[in-house]
């Protein structure tokens, strides 16, 4: 097929008509002559017909042969020769595809972006969404409390009633005729109110260019508060004030002396990472919660231990109030090169169970104890166990049953039954539900499904389609005590190895105690939008409080729970 030449106005343009149609007129004579050249041996002898030129090719052929040129004017070829600049050029542009990468990296496409931002942090608060929320007034709430009267057996001696005609008894400096005079135990307790704040701030360029996919001010304010929700719920379960505003104060740090700290190494069993030989260096904090510590203890040094050993480390006298146990080691007795080995819920941790830290959190972080707050009050676990040594002010503690092991599977639930009987013997506490962290739930679970002993028999029902739903948790125990169920809930911040066991309310009807735990508040939460006075819009949420218990003997805790 012959190829048509390119018209006068693509080859020429920029002439006056006459012009070109005359250089015109003289391309398509030089491009005729070129077509009547002989054709390729292919093309005589039966071969495939070579692929017709493109118009651009055939122009580049002409401008390639010397005799057609010669036949062209200078003005015609250079005229060609720039018409064909211009239709290579113009070539390029229409082969350039659109895709993804082109013209521009990132390409030509929308962002499917969803608005607003995902909040999936978690916001669970169940003590403080559950605790009574009250108006207080002052620097404290004080309550005065009569916790024993003859015949209570509550620190009271007892005086037998018995009287005849003649018996008769002092009062003041008379006697009477009468009966014994009845006693009292009490005890005054203040609460001292504490304040707390939390704040965050927005520039105005994340503000204003952030218009159209969230409202970034407003997002500012509640996560604000969000955050103040969850540290009020971490005090609620665990945080502890100073001793002189009687509160518990510190967690003292351990000692060798006073605990019984041992760091001993010990060939490697399955599943546990030998260290490598050399001398390792051991420090310990007691864990009181998730706002710090106490200091470490004094370093204890292992030496010489062999390729292949672990370290076993005992805590022979817990630290009273302890949620549990931080361990640093290293090969270097320094605490910037003494590293967190990991957390244990109970008294004894294996360095080598997992491979040794050497890097993340030193012991610089636990050199000066952080485990108490002047601007704290005592949370529920502090309160539960009471005063320590260092107050001289000594209040009703609740029941410790620290059992520094796993469940049993003999007796699976015993633990909590002992701390049931003791509160039920010292003041006829009936508890209303049992706190735990999610991973004792689940050993508490399994010591009922796998106990050797347990009277216990799970029933597994097979439905209409053929499956069957494999597993079962413990929900609640019943108080073999007094025969009431109390409820067991899993708390989203409860410290492994910790399990307090509440009461909400009294079996007493008139104690004039219409809740046990309580918080008072002279200002609930508050949310402070503060005047501009930057580039910046700032927020804060404030509050005044301190949480109380008017009934502390009636609620306990097991502690000391091994993970295994």
């Amino acid at each position: 097929m012959a190829t048509s030449a390119p018209k006068a106005s693509d080859l020429f343009d920029g002439l006056n008509a006459r012009e070109a149609a005359v250089q015109h007129e003289e391309f398509v004579k030089a491009l005729g002559a070129s077509n009547s050249a002989p054709k390729s041996a292919s093309e005589m002898f039966g071969g495939a017909p070579a692929a017709p030129a493109s118009p651009v090719a055939a122009i580049a052929g002409l401008l390639a042969n010397d005799e057609m040129t010669k036949s062209m004017s200078p003005d015609t070829l250079a005229s060609l020769t720039s018409a064909l600049d211009a239709q290579r050029s113009a070539g390029q542009d229409i082969v350039k595809d659109l895709t993804l990468t082109s013209p521009i990296a990132t390409g030509l496409v929308a962002f499917d972006l969803e608005a607003p931002a995902k909040l999936i942090f978690p916001k669970m608060t169940p003590l403080r969404n559950k605790l009574a929320r009250k108006r207080g007034v002052g620097t404290s709430h004080r309550i005065k409390v009569i916790n024993g009267i003859t015949g209570s057996s509550s620190g009271v001696g007892e005086t037998f009633p018995g009287i005849t005609d003649s018996t008769s008894n002092t009062f003041g400096a008379t006697t009477f005729n009468r009966g014994p005079k009845i006693g009292y135990a009490g005890y005054d307790r203040s609460f001292v109110y504490k304040q707390f704040s939390l704040s965050d701030n927005v520039p105005f360029s994340a503000q204003f260019q952030g218009q159209g996919y969230q409202d970034i001010r407003q997002l500012a304010q509640t996560t604000t508060l969000y955050a103040a929700m969850l540290s009020e719920e971490k005090m609620l379960l665990t945080s502890r004030g100073q001793t002189s505003d009687n509160f518990v104060g510190s967690l003292p740090a351990p000692t060798t002396a006073a605990n019984g700290i041992t760091a001993t190494a010990r060939a490697a069993v399955a599943g546990e990472v030998g260290l490598a030989a050399g001398t390792y260096y051991v420090k310990i904090a007691a864990d009181s919660g998730d706002f710090g510590s106490s200091a470490v203890s004094a370093a204890i040094t292992v030496a010489s231990v062999t390729a292949g050993y672990v370290i076993d480390v005992l805590v022979a006298t817990d630290v009273v109030g302890a949620l549990g146990y931080e361990i640093f080691a290293g090969t270097t007795n320094a605490n910037a090169s003494l590293w967190l080995q990991g957390r244990t819920g109970y008294n004894q941790f294996t360095i080598g169970a997992s491979a040794l830290v050497t890097s993340g959190t030193a012991a610089t972080t636990a050199a000066t104890d952080t485990s108490f707050y002047a601007t704290a009050y005592d949370g529920i676990i502090p309160q539960i166990y009471g005063n320590n040594a260092a107050n001289s002010t000594s209040f009703p503690t609740g029941v410790v049953n620290r059992i520094n092991s796993g469940f049993s599977t003999s007796n699976p639930g015993s633990e909590f039954q002992t701390v049931f009987y003791q509160m039920y013997a010292n003041v006829k506490g009936d508890p209303d539900e049992v706190l735990m962290n999610g991973a004792d739930r689940k050993q508490l679970s399994d010591a009922i499904k796998s106990g050797s002993t347990a009277n216990y028999r799970l029933n597994i029902q097979q439905d209409e389609f053929g499956g069957v739903v494999l597993g079962d948790i413990v929900t609640g125990l019943h108080n073999e005590v007094t025969g009431k169920g109390v409820s067991l809930t899993v708390h989203p911040w409860m410290p492994q190895g910790n399990a307090p066991v509440l009461s909400y309310t009294l079996p007493i009807p008139d104690s004039n105690v219409s809740e046990v735990w309580s918080v008072f508040n002279t200002q609930d939460y508050m949310a402070i939008e503060w005047p501009v006075v930057d580039f910046n819009y700032s927020n804060s949420v404030y509050w005044n409080s301190t949480l109380t218990c008017s009934a502390p003997t009636f609620n306990g805790i097991v502690s000391g729970i091994k993970l295994v």
